[in-house]
C-alpha cells in the first residue's frame, strides 16, 4: 500500500509530527459543482480546515497513485475537466491504479485513502445511501458498505435528500455504524436541517465526538462513524421546494435512463438549475460548515 500512496509534503509533515489532518474528497470538485465555483469552493474548504487548526488532505487517484493532498494546479485540473474525470469508488480504484489513470474519489474511496494514510476524520457534503426505489433497483451507494468496514469518521450534512433516508439509516444500523447528531437529535437531509428521522446519539461538542472515536478505536471496532452536522439555519433552503424539485429530478432521470454512478451528479445538477443556484449556494455553505467541525474534531482527538 505505501508504494501506491503519495502524501503531499504538507500532509506528510503534519502526520509525521502528530498534528491534526482532515481528509477531503475530490468528486465534489469534479462532479458536485460547476466550474469555477468548484475550484473556489475547494480552496475555501481547505482554508477553513487550516483556520480551524488542522491540515487539509484532498484525496484523489492521480496518474495511478492514491494521493492525500493535492496542489493548486491539480485542484484546478479536477475543477476544469470536471465530469471528464471518472468518479472513483472502491470498485474502480484497482483499475485506475493498474492503468495509471486519474479518478475523483467518492466518500468510499476517500475513506480508503484516508485510512491508508492514517487520517481519522473526513469532511464531505453528504454521504451516499439507499436510493429511492431500491427495492426494485438494488441501487445502494458503496459509501454505506465502506462505512461498515473502514474506521474513518465522516462528517457530513446527513445523506443527500435525493435518497431514501429511512432505508439508509436502517442499512447503517444493520452494519453497526453509529450515526451521531452534532447538536441535534434529528438526522439532517443535506440541504435541510430536518428529515423526520432520529440519529442514534446526540453529542454537542467536538471533544465528545473525539471521545467516541477514541473509544471505538480502543474497542477494536473496524467500522466508521457518521457525524451529521445540519446546515446552518441561515443558509437552509425551503424544504418543500427541495422535495418538489427532487421528485421532478427523479422523474426526469427515469425518463432519460440515467442510472448507476451518473445518477447523483445528474440529480444535483437538475436541482441546482431548477432552483436558480439556491441549492448550490446551500451546498457550498454546508461543506464549509462540515470542514470546520471536522477540523475541530481532529484537533480534539489529539492529546493536549
Amino acid at each position: 500500500m505505501p508504494a501506491l500512496l503519495h502524501l503531499s509534503p504538507e500532509v506528510e509533515s503534519a502526520l509525521h509530527e502528530g498534528r491534526p489532518v482532515v481528509a477531503l474528497e475530490s468528486t465534489i470538485i469534479a462532479h458536485g459543482m460547476p466550474y469555477p465555483q468548484n475550484v473556489e469552493t475547494a480552496h475555501r474548504v481547505e482554508q477553513a480546515v487550516r483556520d480551524a487548526g488542522a491540515t487539509p488532505a484532498t484525496c484523489a487517484v492521480w496518474k495511478g497513485m492514491m494521493r492525500a493532498g493535492l496542489t493548486a494546479a491539480e485542484l484546478e485540473t479536477f475543477g476544469r475537466l470536471g465530469p471528464q474525470i471518472p468518479k472513483a469508488s472502491r470498485r474502480d480504484m484497482a483499475y485506475l491504479v493498474s492503468r495509471g489513470l486519474t479518478g475523483a474519489t467518492t466518500v468510499a474511496s476517500t475513506m480508503i485513502i484516508a485510512h491508508a494514510a492514517g487520517i481519522r476524520v473526513f469532511a464531505t457534503g453528504g454521504i451516499g445511501g439507499v436510493h429511492r426505489g431500491a427495492a426494485h433497483t438494488f441501487d445502494i451507494s458503496a459509501d454505506l458498505q465502506e462505512l461498515a468496514q473502514t474506521p474513518v469518521t465522516v462528517v457530513c450534512a446527513g445523506a443527500k435528500s435525493i435518497l431514501d433516508l429511512g432505508l439508509t439509516l436502517e442499512y447503517l444500523e444493520t452494519h453497526g455504524v453509529p450515526v451521531v447528531g452534532y447538536g441535534t437529535s434529528e438526522f439532517p437531509a443535506f440541504y435541510t436541517r430536518k428529515s423526520g428521522f432520529n440519529v442514534d446519539f446526540r453529542l454537542d461538542t467536538p471533544s465528545e465526538i473525539a471521545a467516541l472515536i477514541k473509544a471505538q478505536e480502543a474497542l477494536g471496532l473496524k467500522n466508521g462513524i457518521v457525524v451529521t452536522n445540519p446546515i446552518p439555519e441561515v443558509f437552509e433552503p425551503d424544504a418543500l421546494l427541495i422535495e418538489k424539485v427532487t421528485l421532478e429530478a427523479l422523474a426526469a432521470a427515469e425518463r432519460e435512463g440515467v442510472k448507476g454512478k451518473a445518477i447523483t451528479p445528474y440529480l444535483l445538477s437538475y436541482i441546482e438549475k431548477t432552483t436558480g443556484g439556491m441549492s448550490l449556494a446551500a451546498n457550498i455553505e454546508l461543506v464549509l460548515n462540515n470542514a470546520r467541525l471536522a477540523a475541530a474534531i481532529a484537533v480534539s482527538i489529539l492529546p493536549h
